[in-house]
Formats: structure tokens, sequence, C-alpha cells
């Protein structure tokens, strides 16, 4: 009796070779994918240092902190939160933008951030950054690896991720209101393994998008803009969090 959820009973024939064809296809289409995932990606950091180096070498960063108070300015505050607003355009807007817009808005997410970012550069030592950054890097790295090449199916981590991401903002606004030094070091400590879960995790997540919109030029270009700004968002936010155990201050 004929199974009719059987794939191979409406399959059309294929030759050994037309098989090999299409696995070799399939394969460059995604190595292209991935290296424009992570070419973005980098790009948007390497926009970050760039910004937030140029703000301090020119002393346009004073003018994010308020002199009498030491606080941000307001230049500082609209700083801080034009990013958000650039980020969520992009993700809840990105299927109505064309690609070249979706390209604009994450390159000037990225920009942005680096202006916001560096008023950092004011507060820990620039060898104790350098060092954070590159710790950053070999542990992402490493883990964005692990996350495209394991056979483990990571979907399960993704709940649990969230939970713990929720927990991690609602546990910085408590100590934003109510500082405490070792709520403050485990909050750190917790952000880094979430973000460090997210990195493995997002990859495998980014990879298995290309399932979906291989074929549609599009879609393949718009799904790698939004990977990259997952993976950009994953790498600033471990670096971070980092930077509190590892930054040296001034």
């Amino acid at each position: 009796m004929a199974n009719g959820f059987d794939p191979r009973a409406t399959a059309s024939p294929h030759t050994a070779d037309t098989l090999g064809r299409d696995s070799v296809a399939y394969d460059a289409g995604l190595r292209s994918y991935m290296l424009s995932v992570y070419n973005y990606m980098a790009s948007g950091v390497l926009l970050t240092g760039i910004v937030a180096l140029a703000m301090v070498y020119t002393g346009a960063v004073q003018s994010l902190i308020n002199p009498q108070t030491g606080s941000l300015s307001l230049l500082g505050y609209v700083l801080m939160f034009a990013p958000l607003g650039l980020v969520f355009w992009l993700s809840f807007g990105v299927h109505r933008m064309s690609t070249s817009t979706a390209k604009a808005v994450f390159f000037g997410y990225a920009a942005l951030l680096g202006a916001s970012l560096s008023t950092l550069l004011l507060v820990y030592t620039g060898s104790s950054v350098a060092q954070t950054f590159f710790a950053t890097a070999v542990a992402f790295g490493s883990l964005s690896l692990w996350g495209y090449t394991t056979k483990k199916d990571l979907s399960g981590w993704g709940s649990f991720l969230l939970v713990g991401l929720v927990g991690l903002i609602v546990a910085s606004i408590i100590n934003m209101i109510w500082p405490s030094g070792p709520l403050g070091l485990a909050i750190s400590a917790i952000g880094v393994l979430i973000f460090a879960g997210l990195t493995a995790y997002d990859t495998q997540k980014i990879k298995s998008m290309y399932f979906v919109v291989q074929g549609n030029g599009e879609a393949v270009a718009k799904s790698a803009i939004m990977g990259a700004l997952t993976l950009y968002l994953d790498f600033i936010n471990m670096f971070l969090f980092l930077l509190r155990f590892m930054g040296s201050r001034d």
C-alpha cells in the first residue's frame, strides 16, 4: 500500500550526479549567506569602534557629559536612546524596506551606538578596553563556530535564554534604582553567560533561516542583515558585561 506522506512517492527521479550538484549548490549558497551575515556584523562592530575612537580623539565625547554634574548631557541621553529607536524600526519594518535602506539603518545604528559607547573610554583605560574586546572576539568566534557546526539542536535553549534575559533586564533596573556591588557583579556574570548562550543559539537559528529564504534573493539579503544585527547585539552585550570584570578604571 502506498504511503501518501512518503516524499519518495511524488519526488521526480534524480541521478546521483544531479543530487550531487544540488548539494554543492546548497552548500555554496549557505556559505555565501553566512559569509554575508558575518561580514555585515564585523563591519558594524568595526564602525562602532571607529566612531567611538573618533569621538574621543576629536573631543566630541565631552559634549555628551554635563561638566557640572559629570552625568550625561541632553545630547548624551539622545544618543543613548536613538539607537534603540533605530533597532526597533529595523526589526519591525525590515519587510517594508528595500535592502539598501535596511543596510543604511543597520550601519546608522552601529554608528550611533559607537558615539554613545564612546563615554566608556572616559571611564576605563584604553588597554583594558582593547583586552576585553579581543577576549570577547575570541569567545564570540568560538561560540558562533560551535553553534554553526554542532549537530545538537539548540532550539530548546530559546525559552530558557529569553526568561534569563528578561530577568537580567529586571535585575539591572533594580540595581540602577538601588545600587549594590554584589548584585552588579552577579548581573555581569549572568549577562556574560546569557549572551554566550545566545551567540551559539542565534548562529544556529540564522543558519536554519537559510532553508526558509533560499531562492529569494531579496529575502536572503534582508535575512543576512537581520542575522548580522542579532549577532552584533550578542557581541556588544557580551563585551559590555565582560568589561565590568576586565575593565580598569582611569
